[in-house]
């Protein structure tokens, strides 16, 4: 203590303190607030608990309309899945009913008279969500129904494609048809085994259904001619061409074009002769081309 010191006090140093003037204030409030709310039950402070308590019911008042507020969107959203579940019922009856799949015994909800009076319901949390399972069950269900429903009008689809119902030629159908007729060139009765298009040489040739060439050669009484194999045992031939567009083992779609009309083979003049055979037979024609519009005796131009 002999000697003196002497301490300069500079702006900065008083900006330092006041800092940590604040930060003590702050802090001791704080360690005071907590272990006041903390312990005010164990201490029996009257007013402390009652600010606790108030503190208390307003979070669980702001948490109670929050449960409702969600509870009722929920609920909104609930209203909807089942609007949306008898809308699919519906649906899912009139594809069965395309797909000839015969749908249950049970009525369906979406069939049955419904009405009376408009009552909101207040459903818990838990029932919320039993309702929530219900329905995603239910969805489920529905979704399996539909999803062998579209499978079955795909394969219908497919096959409705791999049958000869297009017509192969813009053309008239008046020459020849099936059955039994004079022969052109012998003059005596048999068995004509196709239809007959009549048309200008270098017309359109195309395949009346899918599937794959089996057949694109020169033959001794059909001329240039193409068979196509539609599987499921049904096949095509396309004869007396001028000119063949395709070849062996080639995939052709419907209405792709095949050749071109001509006078090759035994033949009177340029014609399309048409066949359609099941297992190696041949078939009636006008039964296959019914569907495209035509009729046993002419095919209108188009």
């Amino acid at each position: 203590m002999a000697t003196a010191k002497s301490l300069t006090i500079t702006p900065r140093l008083v900006m330092l303190a006041g800092v940590l003037l604040v930060a003590a204030i702050l802090t001791v409030s704080a360690g005071f607030s907590y272990l006041t709310l903390r312990h005010a039950a164990e201490l029996r402070l009257p007013f402390m608990q009652n600010v606790v308590l108030a503190v208390q019911q307003q979070e669980m008042k702001r948490t109670q309309e929050f449960v409702r507020d969600n509870v009722s969107a929920i609920a909104t959203k609930v209203g909807q899945m089942q609007a949306q579940i008898l809308h699919l019922d519906s649906l899912g009856e009139r594809l069965s009913a395309l797909a000839g799949i015969k749908p249950g015994e049970a009525p369906s909800p979406g069939n049955a008279g419904q009405g009376g009076p408009l009552v909101q319901p207040v459903l818990t949390a838990e029932q919320l969500g039993q309702e929530v399972d219900r329905l995603l069950a239910v969805v489920e269900n529905k979704t399996d129904l539909l999803t062998a429903v579209e499978s079955t009008l795909i394969e219908q689809r497919a096959v409705r494609n791999r049958l000869p119902t297009a017509l192969p030629v813009d053309a008239e159908w008046n020459a020849s048809a099936y059955g039994w007729r004079l022969d052109p060139f012998t003059g005596e009765r048999a068995m004509h085994e196709g239809v007959d298009f009549v048309a200008e040489v270098g017309t359109p040739i195309v395949a009346a259904a899918a599937g794959v060439v089996a057949v694109a050669e020169v033959h001794p009484t059909y001329g240039k001619m193409i068979e196509i194999d539609h599987g499921n045992d049904y096949t095509t031939r396309y004869a007396h061409a001028s000119k063949i567009l395709v070849k062996p083992g080639q995939m052709v779609k419907r209405g792709q074009r095949l050749a071109e009309i001509g006078n090759t083979g035994r033949s009177t003049g340029p014609h399309l002769h048409f066949e359609v055979r099941y297992q190696g037979a041949a078939q009636n024609p006008a039964r296959f081309l019914a569907p495209a519009g035509t009729t046993p005796t002419r095919i209108a131009k188009r």
